[in-house]
């Protein structure tokens, strides 16, 4: 088991190597190849009305005259040691894990990403857990129950959640319960300042999302169950005469589990890399927010330690995932 957790944890880190290197080359490889010069890339450091000594001392200071794989080296050592840059009149010292300076605002990403990232976090657990209770319960009785009135009425439900895209379902459940009726507050508060209001305000964002996937949860535990419920083990298991509860929670739920774990696994890596358009739709100043925001201004170093921090995340948790099957399902075990 050791190795394996060693084999999983070096073949991560060779993909995150392999993440970093398109990444930095679809950043900075394709805007050359679309016709932009490292002038115009170091302009974007000064402002406006440099003069073509600045231009030239901005590129110099900044490597941007290197070859690509010189400025890749520069950026991951950065990201281990951490870097100096030298903008011509001053020197900024920028601690590891160093992501670069933003153009438009010249502050550092790692900082910015950190006072962002409490808020994604929180957006994806709290969904996170409403879709898996939801999901998984409505999918359980739903294959325990084919054909009935709840399981034809739980499928349709499913059905409009996976139909209704946040953007509509988001800005209605606004007008409703926090224009209309004010129940629910719009300004988002950290847990540690006043806990009922954070959840007060996350509560619209955690069902926007969880009605979107635990529609996709509660279709794929239906089919897992459906057909878990009909193998060997599980005849078994009621021959021995084991209560119809134990034989559906401790042998049919939890072998039918891993295909959602891994769903599950790919799903909060991905929000926690940033729920762009929830947090967008609810003015939460997340990750996402903050990955939209520096798009619309074209600054290339936010946009890149984004794209980083949530192919961290992705990988972080299919690693996760693999370490989970063998405790979840002991058929893997065995196989």
């Amino acid at each position: 088991m050791i190795s394996y957790i060693i084999r999983r944890t070096i073949a991560a880190v060779i993909l995150l190597l392999v993440v970093t290197a398109v990444t930095f080359g679809i950043f900075f490889i394709l805007p050359k190849l679309a016709g932009q010069t490292a002038d115009q890339l170091a302009q974007q450091y000064i402002g406006k009305n440099p003069t073509p000594e600045d231009i030239a001392a901005i590129k110099r200071n900044l490597g941007l005259d290197e070859p690509v794989y010189v400025q890749y080296w520069d950026f991951v050592k950065g990201i281990v040691t951490g870097a100096t840059y030298d903008l011509g009149p001053t020197t900024a010292r920028c601690d590891m894990p160093c992501f670069g300076y933003s153009f438009r605002t010249h502050e550092q990403v790692w900082p910015q990403l950190m006072d962002r990232l409490p808020v994604t976090i929180s957006l994806a657990v709290g969904a996170a857990v409403l879709w898996l209770i939801g999901g998984i319960v409505a999918g359980v009785i739903s294959a325990l129950k084919p054909g009935s009135i709840f399981d034809r009425s739980a499928m349709g439900v499913a059905l409009a959640g996976v139909s209704l895209p946040i953007f509509f379902t988001g800005q209605l459940f606004l007008l409703l319960f926090s224009y209309k009726l004010e129940i629910f507050g719009r300004t988002y508060v950290p847990f540690t300042e006043n806990p009922s209001q954070w959840a007060n305000t996350l509560f619209l964002p955690w069902c926007s999302l969880a009605l979107l996937y635990s529609a996709i949860y509660a279709r794929l535990t239906r089919s897992g169950m459906l057909e878990t419920m009909n193998e060997d083990f599980i005849r078994t298991a009621r021959a021995k005469g084991l209560r119809e509860r134990n034989v559906v929670t401790k042998h049919g739920l939890r072998a039918g589990l891993t295909p959602l774990v891994t769903v599950f696994g790919m799903d909060i890596g991905l929000l926690l890399g940033g729920a762009v358009i929830t947090e967008y739709v609810y003015s939460l100043h997340g990750i996402g927010e903050y990955a939209v925001r520096n798009i619309t201004a074209n600054d290339l170093p936010p946009i890149l330690g984004v794209t980083l921090l949530a192919a961290f995340f992705v990988v972080f948790m299919n690693l996760v995932v693999d370490l989970l099957y063998a405790t979840i399902d002991p058929r893997v075990r065995l196989s």
